[in-house]
């Protein structure tokens, strides 16, 4: 039997095989000694019953007679190819060190990690990036100098050019726009570890930096929109359009993303990435679903359905359709993570124990007669005799958009069990449905379920408590870019900036809601 394995789009091999093995596990044991593998993957293989697509090898039966494509798909690790001795002369040693190199065994799940950023926090201070030679060995003489003289060295333009050049560039890895004060911050930098590049006579020594650093950054976007790039093509206005119809609407990072639209990886295009997500739909459709897997090709599939969200806004109903992979728990975990290097519901559950009883104690000192919602929370919370941390965490949660004057109804909505599904969900844009037994005497009424649901969908459920519930409703959020409803928007700031720490700029109702609960 003849086989072509590709390992990755630059490299593949030639093996053959006596017979058919009679499992795919001993498929997998051969490859391992004919290719002198290391390290754990899973196999597909080119169906041409489908057009050539790539199929999960799960069975090995399916696989074609006679000779096959097949594919590997390596786990999280980078696997490691056993080193032959040091001479290069033979076929297999040279093929054995290409086949070594780190590109060419870097998994998907390796190589969309190392694509995208990793940075969720601005630094502090910003690391000034090396300049070019000459420029770095007048700079380091300048601040010799500088230490002795207090006066800093004349720019020349070259110098100038090649300083902005590199910070724009140093810049935009971390973030494409970034605010106000993260670029003052990297003009402050700047002549903190460059003091002879202190403008004489300005109070804070930077001000002309920041707005050379600034406009450097736009014309920097400007090439990489010329070239193509993803991120900044997609904020571009047509030069002297005035109907605001025939422009773009802005589709910038403004919750503390930091992949909010990234680049295809290399060597993918559209249509190879749309290949691979009617692999991922028909791997998400078996009932024996291999988790590993969906979540390589999710990963994989990343800028493209960051691409199709972002860009064409899809309804709910068509991202369940193209995307039921990205309605499952741990894939909700796993794209939180992809756009802002978080972790959902760690980072959301620590926050929350942190700051419910503070909350407790804002909501008990406001609890007036004129806010019967606020009562029922509280007196719902005092009535309880068990598991108290969470429902001292559930009351924490549905008092926050009391306490900050919006909407609790359009947030939190409970039913009974017997209710017609189309009025559990009605009006709901975004929110938790709390079910409750029917015909129940108990106080509280029994919990049936607990479920997510946007656009009056319900797009998960049977969760345990309404705290996950609302961390995955947070987490939906961003994987599906919806804006936060206007009755709601100072509740998701909180748990955007407060709770979860991304971004730092706070309206004047939330400011005063974090300076009471760090007093």
């Amino acid at each position: 039997m003849l086989l072509l394995v590709k390992f990755s789009p630059r490299m593949s091999r030639k093996v053959t095989i006596p017979e058919v093995p009679e499992s795919v596990e001993e498929l997998q044991n051969i490859l391992k000694e004919k290719l002198e593998l290391q390290g754990s993957f899973a196999l597909q293989y080119e169906d041409p019953d489908f057009n050539n697509a790539p199929c999960n090898l799960i069975d090995i039966h399916d696989l074609p007679p006679e000779r096959a494509i097949l594919h590997i798909l390596w786990d999280e690790t980078f696997p490691l190819v056993q080193q032959e001795s040091d001479s290069v002369g033979s076929e297999s040693s040279l093929d054995t060190a290409i086949l070594s190199s780190r590109e060419s065994f870097q998994s998907p799940s390796a190589f969309i990690r190392n694509h995208l950023r990793s940075v969720s926090e601005w630094p502090s201070p910003f690391p000034i990036p090396s300049f070019s030679y000459d420029v770095e060995l007048r700079l380091r003489k300048g601040n010799e100098a500088y230490e002795r003289t207090k006066k800093g060295i004349t720019l020349t333009r070259d110098m100038k050019i090649d300083i902005l050049d590199k910070i724009s560039q140093a810049v935009f890895e971390l973030k494409a726009y970034p605010d106000h004060d993260q670029i003052e911050s990297v003009a402050s930098d700047l002549i903190s570890r460059h003091p002879c590049l202190r403008e004489p006579g300005s109070e804070t020594g930077y001000g002309g930096w920041k707005t050379s650093i600034k406009y450097k950054l736009g014309n920097y976007r400007s090439k990489l929109r010329q070239a193509g790039g993803t991120e900044v093509s997609i904020n571009q206005r047509k030069r002297g359009s005035e109907d605001a119809s025939t422009s773009p609407s802005l589709k910038r990072a403004k919750r503390g993303e930091i992949n909010h639209l990234p680049d295809h990886p290399e060597n993918y295009n559209d249509d190879s990435l749309e290949n691979e997500r009617l692999v991922l739909v028909e791997d998400f459709k078996r009932k024996n679903k291999n988790v590993a897997l969906i979540r390589q090709n999710m990963e994989l599939t990343f800028s493209l359905r960051r691409s199709e969200i972002v860009e064409l806004q899809p309804m709910v109903s068509e991202i369940l359709e193209h995307w039921p992979a990205l309605f499952c728990e741990e894939e909700i975990r796993e794209e939180f993570y992809r756009i802002t290097n978080r972790n959902l519901l760690e980072n959301f559950k620590e926050a929350l124990q942190q700051n419910t009883c503070r909350l407790l104690k804002l909501y008990r000192a406001r609890r007036t007669a004129s806010l019967s919602e606020m009562d029922q929370v509280l007196n719902s919370l005092d009535q309880v005799t068990s598991d108290i941390t969470a429902h001292r965490q559930t009351a924490a949660l549905k008092g926050l958009p009391l306490y900050l004057r919006e909407s609790q109804e359009k947030l939190f909505r409970t039913c009974l069990a017997t209710d017609p599904d189309e009025e559990q969900t009605k009006g709901l844009t975004v929110g938790i449905l709390t079910v409750l037994e029917d015909d129940d005497t108990t106080v509280p009424q029994s919990v049936v379920s607990v479920a997510v649901v946007v656009e009056e969908e319900i797009v998960l459920q049977d969760l345990p408590d309404l705290p996950t519930a609302f961390a995955y409703l947070f987490g939906l959020i961003y994987a599906l870019n919806i804006q936060y409803p206007k009755d709601l928007k100072y509740t998701f700031e909180t748990v955007q900036k407060v709770f979860m720490e991304l971004g730092a700029d706070l309206s004047a109702r939330v400011r005063s809601l974090k300076n009471k609960l760090v007093q």
